[in-house]
């Protein structure tokens, strides 16, 4: 039978295998019988949530005997109805897999052979490893620009991952991090959408994708920009293909012709890393010609709102600048307020020093001819760019890693939010701003703080500024310090008090002269300073930039402890082709992990819906629930510390830990979500939702922005319901969403000053005046339901800002009230407002404007580590460098290049150049080349294609190249890595790297 790649992709997304495969011309009469045979005799049906991409699609299984006999897209579902990529119905192919480890493996320093332990001995290793490098470097007393303080944590333990576990057991993790007194704490949001957070946060108050899939049929545009949507979250495009046949247009701009740009109506190219001078450049017209929704800007944001006389931009560098450290002091970057500390406001958003006169000033200077110059894209296209945004509203903007992984990503999305508020398109049907995560459980592993810089719940964490609960609070404001103080009583029980300031002082203290990212953690390591790292469902020898110091860190390290479902390339790091293991002093515990069709657990999807997963088949080998080895680890720690008199393992005595037995699966898992939701500690109930926590101690809740997930006992994250009253793409009961289950974020928004919708016809939510409270649809996103319009609580459509209005300008802002702190606004450390800066390795000079002070982000501090992070140069790597991934693979590869049939369709890596680039080296398609950069080089084969044209960047003819990173030299499909290309330099405020551009050489072998 001849078939093609797109008919075999066509037909694995319908469902099940069999069935696929009758879809493909086989007897389809005794396929769907023999289906309707076993899902009716002897086989137990269970729903779960695919492991994949954070678009959280619903799986159906079936099990038989203990064993996975089917597995389909559940049609149910409203986020796929039925449907998967290949990927999520490849993993049907895990549970049955026979390269699963058999049992926990030991390798010894310097042996070059796994030995089969048993638990008792792995679980006692890895709790003696993390005991002794602890106990060998404690920092008590620590010092920070002459401040002596209490830090009570050790350097020398790592904690990596969570974006492939479940909830709970995200929480068992940062649970035993901190009361070990880690603070190298992360997780693959590091590498993938770490600078989402603050950016959406630095405008909105909340820094999570602000609507959902199925929402987006409203919209009447959608935009897509840093993104390969159709090929990395094919269920999304589900969603908007819907809206394009309801008569949306779709924009795709991009670095290169994908699938994605097959399907839109208008595809621009850019030069990777330019999205800011081409976004801005639209803004500029946006403002210029007047198009943009002066009622809602007047209604929500702050750009009526007066700036200081003394904030200033020149050159390319805000004010406040000091060249030695590379920081700012945002102290010029706030308002002029009045005697009460509020922001002033002038009468008309064009008078001098508003918000909107600032904003008009900057973005002036990007103008067509100067964006097409740096873009490469034509300059009529840019313009059209802008009509298509400044005439159709609503429109969502949709983005990926294409945008976050810069050095500028913070900046390039704070541009996204500039446009959406100048039109108007965030808390309204069919608008918003939608992060598509790349994997399955990353927004929650965010959400639990697995991060250096957050404790649960995106809460700061506190460094040597704040080390008191009453610094902290002053910094952050009394509304956090709620939720924070909620947070300790979840940990410590009755042991937290109002007297002992609820045990704040009993988790370490960051010392804030550095970032504790992953990438510095094995820097450290590297330094011998970091000693034991412990990785869960996460792969960095294969995920982060510039591998070769990764491999150097993990050689450099006493012990390592993986958990995962298969032995990955950082598990056997020590097998690198190459390397002699006998120099290799590492001891290495690796930990089998159950897939997530064998366990039970919630997981978040990047809309922030939390839904439920029914265990299926058995355990396969020896393998392990992630909540029963967490739970194991945690309690053999604990019985090493019992005996201590030390005042500092007192922490780990105290910590509360109460879910009962994990060989009880789901009663185990449900109980410590039932800590999440929190308990109102006076009556016992689980609290109904955010308006029942107290601040007095008498409620606890480990995850405030989840509660309610549990109200009064209710498991809101296992419902199905199929109800969409209003037809808006709500669904309020299927799963839940949080904060609250409001599904678009700031709908507030959507309604005038008296609480009417101002789109009638997409209206969201409104205020009631018979009830006497708002409604709607969706959950208003109000403080209190009941404080009407005319109240100051009914005027904060963006009430997570100090300010409670949206912020164009991100200005430096603290809400006070009664003297204290109330809330204070995130602020990015490279500036109130968005500027266009080069790459760190780029092909031109930073042209943006004459006298431009910095060729890159002024706030990156790069190299770190110089003999290991030059700096390549245009003269000897000529080309631009991306890499993102496949439709067939994912990410570092774990769980598909494990996968025989997703093998069989893309078999190996390679590197796409265009057709003119191809002609210029003498290479055809196949052809073995040499990609190479400063910091290595890798043999792959050529890809040529017309999909990424050369560009004409300042006058030059400019080639990008393109390569997917998805290999290793683990699994069943091996090959080099191409992150052993990538730069290591990082976004200044989150650490992110930059994927998306750095310079390389390609040569004909």
């Amino acid at each position: 039978m001849n078939l093609s790649r797109r008919d075999f992709l066509k037909a694995t997304g319908l469902s099940g295998v069999g069935l696929a495969l009758a879809s493909l011309g086989l007897d389809v009469a005794p396929v769907k019988a023999a289906a309707q045979t076993y899902k009716l005799s002897g086989g137990r049906e269970f729903t779960s949530v695919c492991h994949f991409c954070g678009c959280g699609c619903g799986t159906l299984g079936y099990v038989k005997e203990g064993k996975l006999i089917n597995l389909e897209g559940a049609p149910d579902h409203p986020v796929n109805r039925g449907g998967l990529c290949p990927k999520g119905l490849g993993y049907g192919h895990i549970p049955n897999s026979a390269e699963r480890p058999k049992s926990p493996m030991y390798r010894a320093p310097g042996s070059d052979r796994w030995v089969e332990i048993s638990w008792e001995e792995a679980i006692d290793r890895a709790a003696r490893a993390l005991k002794k490098a602890r106990d060998e470097h404690w920092v008590g007393q620590d010092e920070a620009n002459g401040y002596k303080f209490m830090s009570n944590r050790t350097d020398a333990i790592a904690f990596i991952g969570g974006s492939q576990v479940n909830n709970e057991e995200c929480y068992q993790l940062i649970k035993m991090a901190r009361a070990l007194g880690v603070v190298y704490i992360d997780n693959q949001t590091r590498v993938c959408h770490a600078t989402t957070p603050p950016a959406l946060n630095a405008a909105f108050g909340r820094g999570a994708m602000t609507g959902s899939w199925y929402n987006l049929k409203h919209a009447k545009m959608i935009w897509i920009e840093g993104s390969n949507m159709a090929e990395c979250h094919p269920m999304a495009m589900k969603n908007v293909m819907e809206a394009r046949d309801n008569g949306a247009i779709v924009v795709h701009v991009d670095v290169r012709y994908t699938r994605t740009s097959r399907v839109a109506d208008h595809f621009f190219q850019l030069r990777p890393g330019t999205d800011i001078v081409f976004l801005g450049a639209i803004i500029n017209y946006i403002i210029q010609n007047k198009k943009y929704d002066a009622d809602y800007l007047r209604r929500n944001t702050n750009a009526f709102c007066l700036l200081r006389d003394d904030y200033e931009f020149d050159a390319g560098i805000f004010s406040g600048y000091d060249e030695k450290t590379r920081t700012y002091n945002k102290e010029t970057w706030g308002y002029q307020v009045d005697a009460n500390g509020k922001p002033m406001k002038a009468s008309s958003m064009a008078a001098k020093n508003t918000v909107m006169d600032r904003l008009a000033e900057h973005f002036q200077r990007y103008t067509f001819e100067k964006a097409a110059a740096i873009t490469g894209m034509p300059e009529a296209d840019i313009k059209k760019a802008a009509e298509l945004f400044s005439t159709i509203t609503p429109t969502v903007m949709m983005y990926a890693l294409g945008m976050t992984q810069h050095t500028v990503g913070v900046e390039n999305l704070r541009c996204f939010t500039i446009i959406q508020l100048l039109m108007g398109n965030i808390g309204v049907s069919g608008g918003g701003i939608d992060a598509m995560r790349g994997q399955p459980n990353v927004q929650s592993s965010t959400d639990y703080g697995i991060m250096f810089q957050y404790y649960p719940a995106y809460l700061s964490y506190p460094t040597h500024t704040d080390d008191t609960l009453a610094k902290w609070t002053h910094h952050n404001g009394t509304f956090r310090a709620k939720f924070l103080k909620n947070l300790l009583k979840a940990w410590f029980g009755d042991a937290a008090t109002a007297a002992n300031d609820y045990m704040f002082n009993a988790l370490p203290i960051r010392n804030g002269t550095h970032n504790d990212s992953m990438y510095v953690m094995f820097e450290k390591a590297m330094e011998g300073k970091v000693k034991t790292i412990y990785v869960c469902g996460q792969n960095p020898q294969m995920t982060n930039a510039n591998l070769t110091i990764v491999n150097k860190g993990l050689k450099g390290i006493d012990t390592l402890i993986v958990q995962d479902v298969f032995v990955n390339e950082t598990a056997a790091f020590w097998e690198r082709p190459g390397d002699n293991p006998a120099d290799i002093n590492t001891e290495v515990i690796f930990l089998p992990a159950g897939s997530y069709l064998e366990r039970c657990g919630t997981m978040t999807n990047s809309m922030r819906m939390i839904q439920w997963r029914m265990k299926g088949p058995d355990l396969v080998n020896d393998s392990r629930p992630d909540y029963w080895i967490c739970d194991k680890l945690w309690k053999r720690i604990v019985e090493l510390y019992k005996d201590s008199t030390d005042p500092k393992d007192n922490v780990i005595k105290m910590m509360t830990w109460n879910y009962g037995d994990p060989e009880d699966g789901q009663t185990y898992v449900e109980n410590v979500m039932k800590e999440c939701n929190g308990y109102d500690l006076k009556d016992g109930h689980l609290l109904r939702g955010i308006r029942e926590i107290r601040d007095d101690g008498t409620t606890m809740a480990g995850m405030w922005i989840f509660t309610g997930v549990y109200g009064d006992g209710v498991h809101m994250a296992r419902r199905r319901g199929q109800e969409d009253e209003g037809g808006m793409g709500i669904y309020p009961n299927f799963a839940w969403v949080w904060p609250d289950n409001i599904h678009m974020l700031y709908n507030r928004a959507s309604c005038d000053e008296n609480g009417k919708p101002v789109r009638p016809g997409q209206k969201l939510v409104w205020w009631d005046e018979k009830k006497g409270m708002w409604d709607g649809y969706d959950v208003p996103d109000v403080g209190d339901r009941t404080q009407g319009p005319n109240t100051p609580g009914g005027q904060k459509p963006f009430r997570m800002n100090g300010e409670g209005i949206a912020r164009l300008f991100a200005a430096e802002y603290s809400d006070v009230e009664n003297g204290e702190t109330r809330d204070h606004s995130y602020v990015p450390v490279d500036g109130p407002l968005p500027e266009f800066y080069e790459p760190v390795e780029s092909p031109t000079k930073n042209m943006m404007n004459e006298g431009q002070r910095t060729q890159f982000n002024p706030c990156v501090i790069y190299p770190r580590v110089p003999e290991l992070q030059k700096i390549g140069t245009p003269d000897e790597y000529p080309y631009v460098l991306c890499t993102s991934s496949l439709t067939e693979h994912w990410c570092s590869g774990t769980i598909t290049r494990n996968i025989p049939y997703l093998n069989e369709l893309v078999k190996e890596p390679f590197v796409e150049i265009s057709d003119k680039l191809a002609a210029k080296l003498g290479v055809r398609g196949g052809d073995r080349v040499r990609v190479s950069t400063t910091r290595a080089s890798i043999e792959v084969k050529a890809m040529v294609t017309k999909r990424a044209r050369p560009l004409m960047v300042n006058g030059k003819e400019t080639h990008m190249i393109w390569l997917p990173y998805n290999w290793g030299f683990k699994g069943l499909s091996t090959g080099p890595s191409g992150n052993y290309l990538t730069i290591d330099a990082l976004d200044p405020n989150v650490q992110e790297q930059e994927f998306k551009a750095c310079l390389a050489n390609v040569e004909r072998i």
